[in-house]
């Protein structure tokens, strides 16, 4: 299971590099989340600034897209040349986003009228965009899924987890990274979140 986590400039840390952390719990079966950015570079919101694993052109190739928020996003989603290198196809992968990232799937025509989360800030602009915003921090619709808030991203892996693998898989995952003294509680949150949109028989095989 190959993942690419695109990351823009300007990125949110929090979206990126929780939900990778999460996913590449799964090493072990193979998986990987790479960060995946159109320039060799990025900086975050913080000033952060880090290198690509993979190119933009990855994202054709991955089973599944994780895309993330950033303060620069909706300049990306108003780029009709960049959003024309998006190679995104939900009949075979599995595609989330989360907070502005929402924004760019609804610019790619891959969320339409179907409720979707984002966050506060974000959320006129998926208005205008023409989707249906939720006050939920997780919603699904057959291989595509959007996330609102940045610690929402556990979700999101959580998601991708339970529907490429297990939903035990996901629990372990959760339960890895869940604060000492409250695993239980943050594995039940999660799953809560998730489950819902599990239907019978998506779930794949790693």
């Amino acid at each position: 299971m190959q993942i690419a986590i695109l990351t823009l400039d300007g990125f949110n840390e929090l979206d990126s590099f929780i939900a990778a952390g999460i996913l590449n719990r799964m090493k072990s079966r193979g998986w990987a989340a790479h960060i995946t950015c159109p320039t060799p570079e990025v900086t975050s919101m913080a000033g952060v600034t880090i290198k690509r694993q993979k190119p933009l052109e990855f994202l054709a190739e991955a089973d599944a897209v994780l895309i993330g928020s950033g303060i620069k996003t909706r300049d990306y989603a108003a780029d009709p040349t960049f959003l024309s290198r998006l190679s995104l196809d939900p009949s075979r992968q599995l595609i989330g986003a989360q907070c502005s990232g929402t924004l760019l799937l609804a610019k790619l025509g891959l969320i339409g009228d179907l409720p979707a989360c984002t966050d506060l800030t974000t959320k006129p602009w998926v208005i205008e965009a023409g989707v249906n915003v939720v006050d939920a921090p997780f919603a699904a619709h057959g291989n595509v899924a959007t996330a609102g808030g940045c610690l929402a991203s556990q979700y999101l892996a959580a998601w991708m987890i339970a529907r490429s693998a297990t939903p035990r898989d996901a629990e372990e995952a959760i339960h890895y990274v869940a604060p000492v003294g409250e695993k239980a509680e943050y594995v039940q949150r999660a799953m809560a979140a998730v489950t819902p949109f599990l239907n019978v028989g998506e779930t794949r095989a790693a």
